[in-house]
């Protein structure tokens, strides 16, 4: 039992009722869970539940994000004002963000010591916290000067807080059935998080912990996989849908394969009730995403990983990414860090999803068993590519993570990692995304006795060998999965920068899209893709209107320069664009003459059908 200081007064323990409680996002991000904005993770709406559960009114509870209180110094006095603050977040993977800015520890301080009322700290923040969120960090635990830390789960400590009039908690873990209750009862919190409704995307929990213990991951510290029921969270869902969440991604899980499984081995059938749940209940929604996918369960279990992908890729939206956990293609590393696959192996297992799940909404049948039904029994296969694959992002692509700094690193670790990524390249396969970081060692894992020395001693490497991966494998594979005349719908813009407007798609890793001109920010629009960096990707409001196109948009269509623009704008107007004479341009990937709707191939709506025509904004 955790026991604050003793209070003064013999007072009897306060009510649920009479409680007024604020808790504050400050974002997470770990292997298997993401909660920075437009991501909104578990731990803010299941603690609301749990104190609901408690007894504590919902309108008693007002949730904040770290960035809306750095916005708004005057929020503080719901954190000073509170009988109860509960602040949650922390970082065991580092990374770089555009949609907010996760907590730095000095700011979590300060929180603690604005509070008036009694604090509670949760969430992976719990593992340690270093100078900053970045990687090859020493990461050490500190309480940060709040009253109670908890160790356990932060959402039964909320519970047992509340329930014992807020004298102490024991530091355990919720179960189940306890989740059950608390994610349906905490999914109103959604309607105050700064997003909603339209570009907030929920972290969806189907199970936490890992059977395997790799040297270096958090995940293992919560213990062997627990599943939840595919019914609870189909119940989540519906909650969340009603309270007007349409994105949704199921991330907080080491793999998604073992769902209602062993934990190991796939079980088809349960995620045909997961997902074929979801899409009966939220028919309306926008996104439906995953995060984790662990090769080793498709080497060790090909034929039914096959068939979870297919019934993966029938039921979600396109753009998906199962991550892979590869980390290091150095077979001293895999040994010395029980890493889970060989680079062959993972090899495999890219190209059993390019095949299941690379296809694109709109791609002929293949007419052949195996694979997603077409409209007349026939079946699409991937990878799809080149002139005649369909103008939309492929729906299940695999991503690979890379970790540097482990233990038995050396100079060829880096060489083996590249022969790996041009190997998945000259195959004809694609990957959505190739994660490189550093290392964060976290205490009750195995890097804990190396720490990050390693990650610090190649440092320069590291970065010279980022570079080249970005320019060699990022940007040839990008324009493999992204070409141009690619379809892009519902692309949010998010911020102004050097004359043009930049925005994602709600999703896993979703691709940063630059669009010339400042566009009113906040609105949603259809891009067509132009062109590709590294990392992201440039293009124009689809179906760009010829007859109003300005000068910037017209240059930014492959095969137009400024002086075939000028002779386009002169010419105006149009009554088609096959009266346009644009040269070695095709204009019919990405314009329209007038007010003229086209339709966007396999775009998903209620259900899976066709969605309403796009039209030039």
């Amino acid at each position: 039992m955790t026991v604050p200081p003793a209070s003064g007064g013999g007072s009897a323990p306060p009510r649920p009722t009479d409680l007024a409680v604020t808790i504050v996002d400050g974002y997470v991000d770990e292997p298997a869970h993401f909660g920075v904005p437009p991501y909104v993770s578990t731990y803010p709406r299941y603690t609301a539940g749990a104190l609901v559960d408690a007894g504590v009114p919902e309108s008693s509870i007002t949730y904040h994000t770290i960035d809306e209180l750095r916005e708004d110094r005057s929020k503080h006095a719901d954190v000073a004002d509170a009988d109860l603050f509960v602040y949650v977040g922390g970082m065991t993977v580092p990374g770089k963000y555009v949609g907010g800015t996760p907590a730095e520890p000095d700011e979590v301080r300060e929180l603690g010591w604005t509070a008036d009322g009694v604090t509670l700290l949760g969430g992976p923040v719990r593992f340690g916290v270093g100078e900053e969120n970045a990687g090859a960090q020493e990461m050490e635990r500190d309480d940060l000067d709040y009253e109670f830390v908890a160790k356990g789960d932060v959402e039964a400590a909320a519970y047992d807080l509340v329930d014992s009039g807020l004298e102490g908690f024991n530091n355990r873990m919720r179960d189940n059935a306890e989740v059950d209750r608390w994610a349906s009862k905490g999914a109103f919190v959604v309607e105050q998080h700064p997003n909603h409704p339209d570009y907030l995307i929920c972290e969806m929990e189907t199970s936490r912990g890992c059977a395997y213990r790799c040297s270096f991951c958090t995940e293992p510290l919560y213990g062997n996989p627990a599943f939840r029921a595919a019914r609870s969270v189909v119940d989540e869902v519906d909650a969340l849908s009603d309270r007007g969440v349409k994105h949704f991604r199921l991330g907080r899980q080491a793999d998604i394969l073992a769902f209602g499984g062993d934990g190991e081995a796939p079980n088809p059938d349960a995620l045909r009730e997961l997902y074929g749940g979801i899409r009966a209940v939220a028919p309306d929604l926008k996104t439906l995403h995953l995060d984790n996918m662990n090769p080793v369960t498709i080497t060790e279990y090909p034929e039914a990983s096959r068939e979870a992908i297919r019934v993966i890729a029938e039921h979600n939206t396109p753009g998906d990414t199962a991550a892979f956990g590869l980390e290091s293609a150095d077979p001293v590393v895999q040994e010395q860090n029980n890493l889970l696959v060989t680079a062959e192996e993972c090899l495999e297992a890219v190209r059993v999803v390019n095949e299941e799940g690379g296809w694109r909404p709109g791609d002929e049948p293949a007419g052949a068993p195996g694979g997603v039904p077409g409209p007349n029994d026939e079946y699409r296969y991937g990878p799809s590519t080149g002139p005649d694959a369909s103008p939309r992002l492929p729906k299940l692509l695999p991503g690979i993570n890379l970790v540097h700094g482990l233990t038995g690193e050396r100079p060829e670790t880096y060489e083996h990692n590249k022969r790996f990524l041009q190997s998945v390249y000259d195959e004809g396969l694609m990957l959505r995304r190739i994660n490189i970081r550093q290392v964060m060692a976290f205490a009750g894992t195995e890097m804990a006795e190396t720490g990050a020395e390693i990650a610090q001693e190649h440092k320069d490497q590291f970065q010279a060998y980022k570079r080249e991966v970005r320019e060699t494998i990022d940007n040839p594979m990008l324009d493999r999965v992204v070409p141009p005349g690619t379809v892009l719908p519902d692309v949010h813009l998010e911020y102004h920068q050097d004359g043009k407007t930049f925005g994602r798609q709600l999703g896993t890793y979703a691709l940063l899209v630059a669009v010339p001109g400042e566009r009113e920010l906040g609105t949603a629009i259809d891009v067509a893709i132009t062109d590709h960096g590294y990392r992201s990707v440039t293009g124009v409001p689809y179906p760009l209107d010829i007859n109003a196109a300005s000068m910037n948009e017209l240059t930014a269509i492959p095969g137009i320069n400024r002086s075939k623009a000028g002779d386009v704008v002169v010419g105006r107007p149009y009554d088609s664009v096959d009266d346009v004479d644009a040269g070695v341009a095709d204009l019919s990937r990405f314009a329209v003459a007038g007010d003229t709707a086209v339709s966007i191939p396999g775009r998903d709506t209620p259900g899976s059908g066709p969605g309403p025509d796009a039209r030039s904004p």
